[in-house]
């Protein structure tokens, strides 16, 4: 088993290639589709999505995986079959996400825990079954004056290492996601500030990992870039990120994991871009950066398509167009030349 793991580790850090994330909840696809007047119904959710599964050359070239969501997984598409079925047959793995969200910590005002663990040997059994070969848990660490505590930061590493050991248990590749949220204070949030909280949150998240006997070569670390706030008085350049980022993974997460696939969290779809080329043409090791990008990837898609289907064809243009961008920066290849 253990083997398998390790493959469908590197098959995820494939060169030039990354995970597309289309397991928004229901909640937050329904705020997605309220951009462009579309009620969110399950028909008009897996329209959305099928058309993003069927653009052929992107999936076949530019995603190593994509993650579903629980209704996903199941559904059908128009023509009756499977929606795994397209996945299959574009060799994408089959990812899903397991946790079922952030929820109030108590006691710790401003701090959340995620919750999902309940019962999730026995899911992640039945998703093996069905076609997945990894599975995604995001964790939510948030920066202001007061926060994060060293309470919050290890009650969610330790949340992260039960889930990854479960995944192993069922042969299925852990995503760890810790995420630093970019919309913190506008004083606080400095990139320095940044580098201090993602730093501690990743040395916690790997001891505990360890503590948990998880295989490190059998996980994707998905994390934030080292960045400043959204609201950030201070805004970092590109290079300072692209520095801080690097310098960060390098120092913190262990050289057993087979690669990073950076979560794009409030950049816009060309900043994550940009970021990850940048980090990949200054990198001085092996170490694998991709993307697990899902509104990054998306937005082109969903503003173009707009719920018609004569629209189809140019949103299935514009997925293509951010994901061969992508897959660029990868490779450190992107230029913004390419983006006209």
């Amino acid at each position: 088993m253990k083997n398998n793991l390790h493959q469908t580790a590197e098959k995820l850090v494939e060169d030039g290639k990354g995970i597309l994330a289309a397991d928004e909840s229901t909640a937050t696809i329904t705020k997605r589709f309220s951009q462009i007047n579309l009620e969110s119904t399950p028909e008009n959710r897996r329209s959305y999505r099928e058309m993003l599964f069927r653009t052929k050359n992107a999936m076949e070239s530019y995603i190593s995986g994509v993650i579903l969501y629980d209704e996903t997984i199941r559904q059908n598409c128009q023509s009756g079959e499977k929606m795994t079925d397209l996945l299959v047959a574009t060799d994408t793995l089959i990812g899903i996400k397991v946790d079922t969200g952030a929820k109030s910590l108590s006691l710790f005002e401003g701090e959340v825990i995620t919750e999902g663990l309940d019962g999730l040997r026995e899911r992640l059994y039945e998703y093996k079954q069905i076609g997945a070969s990894f599975a995604k848990w995001r964790a939510v660490i948030s920066i202001t004056d007061k926060t994060p505590t060293d309470y919050a930061i290890h009650t969610n590493a330790d949340a992260l290492a039960r889930y990854a050991s479960l995944c192993q248990e069922n042969g299925l590749v852990p995503i760890v996601e810790p995420e630093t949220l970019m919309d913190g204070d506008k004083s606080k949030h400095t990139i320095d500030r940044c580098y201090e909280v993602t730093s501690k949150t990743l040395d916690i998240v790997f001891a505990k990992l360890i503590d948990a006997k998880v295989d490190l070569k059998g996980i994707i670390l998905k994390p934030n870039m080292v960045i400043a706030g959204i609201n950030a008085l201070d805004q970092a350049t590109e290079i300072e990120v692209a520095e801080q980022t690097l310098k960060c993974l390098e120092e913190h997460m262990p050289d057993s994991v087979p690669g990073v696939c950076f979560l794009s969290g409030g950049q816009n779809d060309v900043d994550a871009t940009k970021h990850l080329s940048i980090m990949n043409k200054m990198k001085e090791t092996d170490i694998k950066l991709s993307f697990s990008y899902g509104r990054a990837l998306q937005q082109s898609a969903l503003i173009t398509w707009g719920g018609k289907d004569e629209n189809m064809l140019e949103a299935q243009q514009a997925f293509e167009h951010r994901a061969q961008m992508n897959s660029l920066a990868a490779k450190g290849e992107w230029s913004e030349n390419l983006e006209k």
